[in-house]
């Protein structure tokens, strides 16, 4: 893998494609990679007048941009530490993460920035507006003027393709720390080298085929490492246009700009699958006639047939794989999809693998895994019996991060004496190496007998009955209750009455349960009012619910 290294990568990526499309936002600006370059050589000159060095950090808090992008590109290529803040966190959490992680400068969105306490942090010099890269608060005015000479060099000066050249970096150097709101609460600062980096990249280059001019759209945050890596740093070293949904990306906006700009390679969460399976499949193939059709082979494969054009026009029409992952996909919706051969996948990773640990492209890919183990790695199951017994996942490998920052503790608890990665997940593998989770040992619970109980799986189950939006499942005196939040905006559309939601959920409970082992019934469902509190990533949290 040393044959190549992150710099020269992304350098022959941007000399080759110079004059191609490199970024755009959203019904909103084109940049070519030349533009790109002169933004970054443009920031490189702040960053020299300011006197960062090698090493420093600068953070970038906003949604997904073409600026937010360069300033990503800006740090790395200049061998500067990036720190990437998702939007979603409250003041204190980002100013914890400025403070902590040492960042000098903060590059954000001007409506995230009053977020931002210039005198919280000790080591924060300036506060940059992300639109423009115009100054907003220092503690130097003359940083502002710094600030102005970097930008307007590149404006008066044409910069030449040779001139533009990404710093090299050490293997074990530090590129980005990433701060992750999880489902158990606030998490570390995962240190992601350049090997990651490079380990990740190349996989994907060599496993999925995007090449220069392919369009790709960025909806997943990037300051989380799984919209980070395939959504933008995977394909613009290949060369790729990048389309950046800089609002919250709904579903309507995602199935727009999905007709439009019809990617060729879409990485998604199972929420947005999920939603669209239940909003557009699921009450057509529900229908006692349909049913009924569906069991004729020869009109069932002229129905699927056309569900799967349907789903395949919903997501642009010439992607050669949908990427799932982040959480469990629905059994009944992955089983649905293998049976109209949609071109879907489901991986597995994690922050502190940058992220990958296992994928499998769609058409080699075993039913209910999430792929087997990538390049470069090692797994092992820690159970007695790793094909058949499960137990936690443990990797190790060039992905896996070097620790948390200026956390030991943390670390040497994550982190086996021989250099294995604990992952918290559980599940077993087969003799090629497939992966098959079955949940998160911080969620385990015990059935009445000992029996491990995953409550994900339970909750699949649940979720795939009528007007059920989302549940978490929790133990309460030795008994499972499922915690439900309707689909309220189901019932509005199929005009059911809210006084009707109690006789349903128990219909709801009755299928689940017939459906899963005695230990693993619910007792009970609890309706509550609002959404469960969630991750960037859509994964609630549940420790705020057990």
């Amino acid at each position: 893998m040393r044959d190549q290294t992150l710099a020269q990568l992304y350098t022959k990526a941007f000399h080759q494609n110079w004059e191609e499309k490199a970024f755009s936002d959203f019904e909103g600006g084109d940049y070519n990679y030349k533009d790109v370059a002169a933004t970054i050589k443009s920031l490189h000159l702040f960053y020299q007048l300011a006197g960062l060095q090698r090493g420093d950090k600068i953070a970038v808090l906003g949604r997904n941009s073409s600026n937010w992008a360069a300033t990503f590109l800006s740090a790395i290529s200049a061998g500067l530490v990036i720190v990437p803040i998702l939007p979603d966190f409250n003041k204190h959490d980002t100013n914890h993460i400025i403070n902590h992680s040492e960042s000098k400068i903060v590059i954000g969105a001007s409506a995230l920035l009053e977020k931002v306490d210039l005198a919280y942090s000790e080591n924060l010099q300036a506060i940059i507006k992300i639109e423009d890269f115009s100054f907003f608060a220092g503690n130097d005015e003359n940083l502002q003027y710094k600030l102005n000479d970097g930008l307007q060099y590149y404006k008066e000066n044409q910069l030449s393709k040779e001139a533009f050249v990404f710093e090299e970096w050490q293997p074990e150097e530090m590129c980005i720390i990433s701060y992750t709101s999880g489902t158990s609460g606030f998490t570390k600062g995962v240190m992601i080298p350049e090997r990651s980096l490079l380990s990740n990249i190349i996989f994907a280059r060599e496993h999925m085929p995007l090449e220069p001019g392919h369009k790709i759209v960025s909806f997943l945050p990037m300051a989380h490492v799984y919209g980070l890596l395939f959504e933008f740093l995977f394909p613009i070293s290949v060369g790729c246009h990048i389309t950046f949904l800089s609002k919250m990306p709904s579903p309507a906006v995602i199935t727009k700009a999905f007709g439009e700009i019809k990617p060729h390679l879409i990485l998604s969460v199972p929420l947005v699958i999920e939603k669209i399976y239940k909003k557009r499949i699921l009450p057509a193939i529900d229908k006692p006639s349909v049913r009924l059709l569906l069991k004729l082979p020869i009109i069932s494969s002229i129905i699927l047939k056309k569900i799967r054009t349907k789903m395949v026009e919903t997501f642009g029409g010439r992607f050669f794989e949908i990427v799932i992952g982040g959480a469990p996909l629905s059994d009944d919706v992955e089983k649905f999809f293998k049976r109209i051969n949609f071109p879907f996948t489901i991986g597995y990773g994690m922050t502190e693998c940058g992220p990958l640990i296992s994928y499998e492209a769609w058409n080699k890919t075993m039913p209910s895994s999430a792929g087997t183990l990538v390049d470069r790695m090692e797994v092992r199951i820690d159970s007695e019996d790793p094909y058949n017994v499960v137990g936690e996942i443990q990797v190790k490998g060039d992905n896996v991060m070097s620790g948390y920052f200026k956390n030991e503790k943390e670390t040497k608890a994550v982190l086996t004496e021989d250099g294995w990665l604990k992952t918290g997940d559980l599940g077993v593998i087969d003799q090629n190496n497939f992966i098959y989770i079955r949940g998160r040992s911080k969620n385990m619970l015990l059935g009445p007998s000992g029996q491990n109980i995953y409550p994900e799986e339970i909750e699949a189950k649940l979720c795939n009955q009528n007007y059920i939006a989302e549940c978490v499942v929790v133990d309460r005196d030795h008994k499972l209750v499922a915690l439900v939040y309707p689909d309220f905006e189901s019932m509005q559309a199929d005009k059911v009455d809210k006084k009707d939601l109690e006789a349903i959920m128990a219909e709801n409970m009755k299928k689940a349960n017939s459906e899963l082992p005695r230990y693993e019934n619910v007792s009970r469902i609890e309706l509550v009012e609002e959404e469960f509190e969630k991750t960037p990533k859509r994964n609630i949290k549940r420790y705020k619910y057990v």
